[in-house]
């Protein structure tokens, strides 16, 4: 009873923390240049600020750099940050780097909750290691996370992309232009997308065989339907075929595709409205519906009694 009263007032606490912050007025980081530009923002505290979170960020990477140094083979941890849109070369110390500070600092706070919960020191012990334990997964739940969100927003906009690439080259336009132009027009719709295709534009500018482009494309991403259309593209132009038409035909497939992710969403929709239902409505109504009955059945019952 004791731990659900202490996770409770920590829930509590979190919540209105939480709500405290949503409350107060927000600035995003266009506004806070433009007024530092101006003069009317502090720019001795931005620099101080600036300079502690890169003084962070050298410490953080620092670690990272050692542990990276342990193991040669990070490819699947190299390709798991640029699916998730990190491609610098210190993304992988920082990504380390990160997940030795969580383990570290889940560590003390472990300790510090067993420590203020009355624990014994051995026990508080463990709960720290647990909770470091934990914290050294936690950037790669967010980073998986991330990768996730990334992936939808590209399969999302996908078929539109390829409608437009569909246009430009019935229109007439070769390949490299039409992705130039597809780059140019969705750049207001999806800047995931764009910045992908602007990429790939770069490298076949750079010197690279126009189908190396386009499987580092569909690399970067992780997509599978961009995969399968980068392998449409390689195969159309190795055999000779109308570009026009077999994206035609893709476009339909994927634009099916589309409606039935849509109609599987709408599907599970009523499943996953169960729980809700059952954890959060239901008791509620029986507490409405059955509490003035029950208090007047003990109050009959008391007064026989």
């Amino acid at each position: 009873m004791l731990y659900l009263v202490a996770f409770s007032a920590a829930l509590s606490a979190g919540l209105l923390v939480f709500g405290a912050f949503t409350a107060l007025p927000a600035q995003n980081r266009a506004t806070r240049t433009r007024l530092i530009e101006l003069g009317l923002y502090g720019r001795d505290d931005v620099d101080h600020r600036r300079y502690r979170l890169n003084r962070f960020h050298e410490l953080v990477r620092a670690a990272g750099a050692r542990f990276q140094a342990r193991k040669k083979d990070w490819g699947p941890l190299r390709a798991r940050l640029v699916h998730a849109g990190y491609r610098e070369a210190t993304a992988l110390p920082l990504f380390l780097g990160a997940r030795i500070a969580a383990a570290i600092g889940l560590f003390g706070l472990g300790m510090a909750f067993g420590a203020a919960i009355g624990f014994p020191g051995i026990l508080s012990t463990v709960l720290g290691f647990w909770a470091g334990f934990a914290g050294w997964f936690v950037p790669g739940f967010v980073l998986s996370v991330r990768i996730a969100r990334r992936q939808r927003e590209i399969v999302k906009a996908l078929p539109d992309a390829l409608d437009l690439l569909v246009i430009c080259v019935e229109a007439g336009l070769g390949l490299n232009q039409a992705l130039l132009r597809v780059a140019a027009e969705m750049r207001h719709v999806n800047q995931l997308i764009t910045e992908e295709i602007a990429q790939t534009n770069l490298e076949i500018r750079a010197g690279t065989p126009r189908d190396a482009a386009l499987m580092n494309m569909a690399d970067r991403t992780g997509v599978s339907d961009m995969r399968s259309l980068v392998t449409l593209l390689i195969q159309t132009e190795r055999f000779g075929t109308s570009i026009a038409k077999s994206l035609r035909v893709h476009a339909d497939s994927l634009r099916t595709k589309r409606r039935q992710r849509a109609e599987e969403a709408a599907a599970k929709t009523a499943i996953k409205m169960v729980f809700p239902l059952a954890l959060c409505i239901f008791p509620a109504l029986f507490v409405v519906v059955l509490g003035p009955a029950l208090i007047q059945v003990f109050n009959t019952l008391g007064g026989l009694g």
